[in-house]
């Protein structure tokens, strides 16, 4: 198309936004220069201090209002002849159904996790509107093209899982810091300030010294017990009575560095925990107490001594006790919130201390708690003109001509953009077919809730599930639920799937769906006696919806394609790139690909890209501020970082 054809397209085109961070400002201001006059932008967010070094339509002033509404402002400064509406809610809200999404050309995402992903492909999917996906993390980056019947939805390849630890390795043998971290943020900090009454594998029990036979949770902070004498008794128990109950077991240290135990008097001097605490706290105002400058200390790259950590911690939990005492029972560890922040990296390095693990500062025990790899507005900038390129392509119609580009940390051929010939559809994608999918479970001890809360609300990312039996509805979810139907349903969730009115057995075929996403996709259950709970911790294994490989792997339910890193190209082994086989058994060299990728006719059947090492397979995300689980600090995973893995996701969710 000529050119006066393509500027009456943009002119024509009404354009959804969803995000407006980091790559939503960067689009937001693309979109409007490039001619656009009518543009939706959907996010739910506020505007936070950290957002300011790279999301440049927001400033100082502008912090803690919506960004979708500032960011509006901002460029109908510039170009005030243009149709910009805002909206401050949840994409995930009824009020953007599958109608809403039918108004529009296309749909650009700039989202920041795998949920709201989901929603946003399925809605496109549902409504025929083209979606233009995109990501970042660091130097990578992506923009994808889904167009239905065309190309792969967003979701026809498995995402990756978040890294996880065995339970065992957390709470008796760490051997990185990583594996404190978890401790401290995810078992510490949740048993102290978090919901009590949910399960935790923290020893809680200790012995009362006056009455040794009877066990006591030193959770439980007494009337008398002023927050000090508190913070050493939770303090002595965890770093060292804990130490000491796992040290009784000699086999576990046959092979492995026996940790020491860490008590209160071995490291703060008694003048130093009666000082502790006594130092004016820091108030901005807003409650954002810091144990770090009640104690003197500033610097967050600094590596804490072990005596300073033990102040950090047993001030972080006096001023959680003294200062925001409405909430704890329901706190929940928070990236941005400084005193939690400050407790988790406190409470890490004094266990990594006791199991000869090296400590780390407090910017780099955020970045792994928060799983942060830091923004590059450069890249944002990058993807979001991209962004705009694909969509052009979209509105003209011209999809043969669409790419999917990736953006690389180092130049291979010379080039730091790969463009990649859209994918087909995947046949065993359930979401854009109708394959089934596969459940193994017992039938016979698993109840309806647990399916419904692993399965389908956590893998199946439906949010408003309908699940049958044939002809007889077993479950639904909705707040327009008649009250005595609601109470059916929930007697059914408690119920064993083989105990249910129409019971669920090996050979049952479910059929579950979401009517506000219009999804609606079959499960085939298979009933299995037993699992290996620390493999298979849900005890159930949904699987089906991979293209049928010998190369498949499963991990916790999910099958992901898999290649010995052996089998690339040393060149390619940095970027994470594999050849998918033409044939069986056979692949193409990595510098055949590349040739022919510059030349920008690659199709599917010739490429597919994975990480690498699938022990820690890294995504491609909007980072604000960025989701991805690193197994180390910072330093020693920035080479890892430069693998590129083609699907992005994410654990956090926009809510």
């Amino acid at each position: 198309m000529d050119s006066s054809s393509q500027e009456e397209a943009i002119k024509a085109a009404k354009v959804l936004m969803v995000g407006a961070g980091g790559i939503g400002c960067e689009l937001l201001k693309t979109l409007a220069l490039s001619g656009f006059q009518d543009i939706h932008i959907i996010d739910m967010d506020t505007i936070e201090v950290s957002n300011l070094n790279r999301q440049f339509l927001f400033r100082q002033c502008h912090v803690g209002q919506s960004k979708a509404k500032v960011a509006r402002d901002a460029v109908l400064k510039f170009r005030p002849g243009i149709n910009i509406t805002s909206y401050h809610a949840n994409v995930k809200d009824p009020q953007f159904n599958v109608e809403f999404f039918k108004q529009f050309s296309v749909v650009l995402n700039g989202l920041d996790n795998l949920d709201a992903r989901r929603h946003v492909n399925r809605l496109c999917l549902a409504a025929e509107v083209p979606l233009v996906e995109s990501g970042t993390t660091g130097f990578l980056g992506q923009v994808t093209i889904h167009v239905k019947g065309k190309t792969e939805c967003y979701e026809c390849q498995p995402k990756p899982t978040p890294k996880t630890y065995p339970v065992c390795t957390i709470t008796s043998t760490p051997s990185k810091f990583v594996h404190c971290v978890v401790w401290a943020k995810d078992l510490l900090f949740a048993k102290l300030f978090g919901d009590r009454n949910q399960d935790n594998d923290l020893n809680v029990r200790s012995n009362d010294g006056s009455n040794s036979s009877k066990p006591v949770d030193v959770f439980e902070r007494s009337p008398e017990e002023d927050p000090e004498q508190y913070g050493r008794k939770i303090y002595d128990h965890v770093f060292g009575y804990n130490i000491e109950v796992a040290l009784a077991n000699e086999e576990t240290w046959k092979n492995r560095k026996r940790p020491r135990p860490v008590y209160v008097t071995d490291v703060l001097p008694d003048k130093l925990i009666q000082q502790n605490g006594n130092s004016e706290d820091c108030d901005n105002g807003q409650s954002a107490f810091s144990a770090m400058l009640s104690v003197g200390l500033k610097n967050p790259q600094d590596i804490w001594s072990i005596a300073e950590n033990s102040r950090i911690f047993l001030e972080a939990l006096r001023l959680f006790i003294e200062k925001r005492e409405k909430d704890i029972g329901n706190l929940t560890f928070d990236k941005d919130d400084q005193l939690a922040v400050e407790f988790v990296t406190a409470a890490a390095n004094i266990r990594a201390y006791s199991f000869g693990i090296p400590l780390h500062s407090l910017f780099e025990a955020k970045g792994i708690a928060g799983n942060i790899v830091h923004a590059v507005a450069t890249t944002n900038a990058i993807i979001a003109g991209l962004i705009v390129v694909e969509a052009v392509k979209v509105l003209q119609g011209d999809f043969q001509m669409n790419r999917m580009t990736y953006c690389l940390e180092h130049p291979s051929r010379k080039m730091l953009l790969m463009p990649v010939e859209p994918f087909e559809p995947n046949k065993s994608c359930y979401v854009c077919s109708e394959t089934p999918l596969l459940l193994e479970v017992n039938t016979c001890s698993t109840k309806l809730r647990d399916v419904v809360e692993k399965i389908v609300n956590a893998k199946l990312g439906m949010n408003l599930p309908l699940i049958m039996h044939g002809s007889t509805l077993i479950f639904e979810d909705g707040d327009d639920l008649e009250e005595d139907v609601a109470a059916n349903y929930a007697k059914n969730l408690d119920k064993v799937l083989a105990e249910l009115p129409v019971p669920v057995t090996s050979g049952t075929m479910l059929t579950v769906e979401d009517l506000q996403q219009e999804l609606s996709c079959n499960i085939n259950i298979k009933h299995r006696e037993e699992f290996d709970d620390e493999k298979e911790p849900d005890g159930m294994i949904l699987s089906g919806w991979t293209s049928v490989t010998d190369k498949s792997k499963q991990v916790n339910g999910e099958s992901r394609l898999t290649t010995s890193p052996d089998a690339l190209e040393a060149k390619g082994k940095s970027y994470g790139v594999e050849i998918a086989p033409e044939k069986p058994g056979t692949k193409r060299k990595l510098s055949e690909m590349l040739e022919t990728t510059a030349n920008h006719n690659v199709s599917r059947s010739n490429l597919n890209f994975n990480a690498a090492n699938q022990a820690n397979p890294q995504e491609v995300e909007d980072n604000d501020d960025d989701v991805v689980m690193l197994d180390e600090n910072p330093e020693t995973t920035k080479k890892k970082r430069t693998q590129l893995h083609l699907h992005s996701g994410s654990t956090s969710s926009l809510q």
